[in-house]
């Protein structure tokens, strides 16, 4: 018996090894080891953090958030994953499995608190301005994150079409063991009352599915029987066989184009997550650029009104000096005294919200945000002052050919549409009946030692196990067959109604395609628009500053030379202090419209030299 299991066993080896070799310094035995991925890279911050915050504050230019971004937040991190997740589908494609599919939500950096915001003023005001005090930044949806997704199929996918071949290929072996024992009716069948049987059995198999559509399944199989009979020839004898069958769909699931739709598919996906790892990056590097230009303004918007307090203290002194004096009224004392507390509270305010900026900040450059006691200790300091950046000169229609070309939100979409035309195909071919070929070819043989209870006995299968084989390697005994058989729905709704289903949704899908091409065409144009306009109000800023800073020098000499009074002198200073907010706010605003325009265009990656094989890592 262990000379029969033998063959078998060898067999069974041969056909793994025919599977394909493992991957190169894997084990061959991995293939059918659970394998855990590593874990996710959220609780250490990268080395570049260490060497920005170094010692004391951090003074980042524009560059380093951007960098940070790119390889801490977590929003990225996600879609780096996604990158490994896509690489699975090919492989379960190759395989013979259909695509899972993909996760295609993107996220947006949190809005943050915004710049300083104040409107240009060009007169001074009669009255003080009232403020306010912000108390929970939650409900203005400062800290939280947009998601959207951009999966133009929803929930529901494209039918799955006709089974497909299984591509890797499948080896089985087995043997077993069998005693029997079972009284006799009629003693002359077995020359016994009782037959007693022993049966031992071994064989192995191999199968796997073809592009074609076919399926071939190779069977080696083997038994010996020994049994108390009178009446067998031979006793104990041996059986061998090998048979070949091949089955092959001739309508439905017919085809290399069919069969191998996910593997295409699969590849699509490959293709998408990258672009959705692109649209995460332009997402990430916006926000990055949008919550800086804030935090820039915040922190020079605190200076502005550091300076406001520290006038307005040096006005209440003058004031106090001449009322002393006798040459103001004592109720010029309690304005300029109300000034200073007015100018305090506003400066309070811009210091919460350069804090709540800077606190967003980190969470989008950081794992890990303030669980980081480096992190939560250091403090964010800008290089230096907002500067007007370059504006394009490109006409709108570059920047439109330029936005349909280099987007990646509108490749993907196209992606998907090319996957739905792949996903039609097997809906198509689902709609055919079963037709099949059916080819089976079997050799077999018989030996074993003659019984010499019996008069005359037959020598011709005399022998053991090799006898056996050798007839089965000769091809002694073929069997050989060929049949078609079909298969046919007689009303066939259920796969007309998914081929129905699926050409509508791919023309729903069309159809989005071009409302996010029209999307992208108004985001472009009003991109431009917004930048026109944050240019005409940063020169109006700008120059209203300056009209404002000539009248206060102006109406400070008359206020020294008695000719004015501090209740003017305060409405004035008011007005400086607003102006300079306001082109503060404003050159936040052309920088950050000028991010919106790079975005709509898809060409902020590039205008901010980062290189998409670097983030990948």
């Amino acid at each position: 018996m262990r000379r029969t299991l033998q063959k078998p066993l060898s067999l069974l080896l041969c056909a793994l090894v025919a599977a394909g070799p493992a991957a190169a310094g894997e084990p061959f035995w991995q293939r059918w080891t659970p394998r855990s991925a590593p874990p996710p890279r959220v609780v250490a911050n990268t080395p570049r953090l260490s060497q920005v915050i170094g010692v004391g504050p951090v003074h980042p230019s524009l560059v380093a958030p951007v960098a940070l971004a790119i390889e801490n937040n977590l929003d990225v991190e996600i879609q780096r994953i996604n990158l490994r997740i896509a690489s699975t589908e090919i492989t379960r494609a190759r395989g013979g499995g259909a695509t899972r599919g993909l996760n295609y939500t993107l996220a947006e950096a949190p809005a943050g608190v915004g710049g300083p915001v104040s409107t240009l003023q060009t007169t001074a005001q009669r009255t003080i301005p009232g403020t306010s005090v912000s108390t929970n930044p939650l409900e203005t949806g400062a800290l939280g994150q947009i998601q959207s997704n951009l999966n133009l199929l929803g929930a529901i996918p494209l039918s799955p079409g006709p089974a497909l071949p299984q591509f890797d290929p499948v080896a089985s072996a087995r043997t077993s063991w069998l005693h029997q024992t079972v009284p006799q009716i009629n003693p002359i069948l077995a020359g016994r009352p009782t037959l007693v049987t022993e049966t031992w059995s071994a064989g192995a198999a191999f199968r796997r599915g073809f592009g074609s559509g076919a399926l071939v399944t190779a069977a080696f199989d083997n038994s010996r029987v020994d049994s108390n009979s009178l009446r067998n020839n031979y006793n104990p004898y041996t059986t061998s066989s090998f048979s070949l069958t091949i089955t092959q769909p001739l309508l439905r699931g017919f085809g290399f184009r069919v069969n191998h739709r996910y593997q295409r598919i699969a590849g699509n996906e490959a293709r998408i997550a990258d672009l959705l790892f692109r649209q995460q990056l332009i997402n990430t590097v916006y926000g990055v650029i949008r919550l800086y230009a804030d935090f820039a303004a915040l922190y020079e918007d605190v200076r502005v009104k550091e300076e406001t307090h520290a006038l307005a203290r040096k006005l209440l002194a003058d004031t106090t000096v001449q009322v002393e004096q006798g040459t103001l009224a004592a109720v010029e004392l309690a304005r300029a005294r109300a000034q200073v507390f007015s100018t305090k509270l506003d400066l309070e305010k811009a210091r919460g919200q350069l804090e709540e900026q800077e606190a967003i900040l980190k969470n989008v450059l950081t794992r890990r945000g303030n669980a980081d006691a480096d992190v939560r200790a250091v403090s964010i300091i800008p290089t230096s002052a907002l500067e007007p950046p370059a504006l394009p000169s490109a006409p709108m229609e570059d920047l439109l050919a330029e936005a349909l070309a280099k987007r990646p939100d509108l490749a993907q979409a196209g992606l998907q549409l090319a996957n739905a035309d792949l996903g039609l195909e097997g809906s198509k071919s689902a709609v055919r009946p079963q037709l099949d070929l059916v080819l089976s070819a079997q050799n077999s043989g018989l030996a074993g030692q003659l019984n010499p209870a019996l008069a005359n006995p037959d020598p011709t299968f005399a022998g053991g196990y090799p006898t056996a084989l050798g007839q089965v390697l000769r091809r002694n005994y073929p069997t050989y067959s060929a049949g078609i058989q079909l298969d046919l729905p007689l009303h066939n709704r259920v796969a007309q109604a998914d081929l129905a289903r699926d050409q509508w949704m791919r023309q729903q899908l069309a159809v989005r395609i071009q409302q996010l091409q029209n999307q992208a065409r108004l985001e472009v144009e009003d991109a431009l628009i917004a930048l026109r306009r944050a240019q005409a109000a940063h020169e109006a800023a700008r120059q209203a500053l300056v009209f404002q800073q000539e009248s206060l020098a102006i109406e400070q000499a008359k206020f020294e030379a008695g000719a004015s009074t501090s209740y003017i002198l305060i409405q004035v200073q008011n007005a400086v202090s607003q102006a300079r907010s306001a082109e503060v706010a404003a050159r936040a605003a052309l920088v950050k419209a000028k991010a919106a325009l790079e975005r709509a265009t898809g060409a902020i990656l590039e205008v901010n030299h980062i290189s998409i094989d670097a983030a990948r890592q």
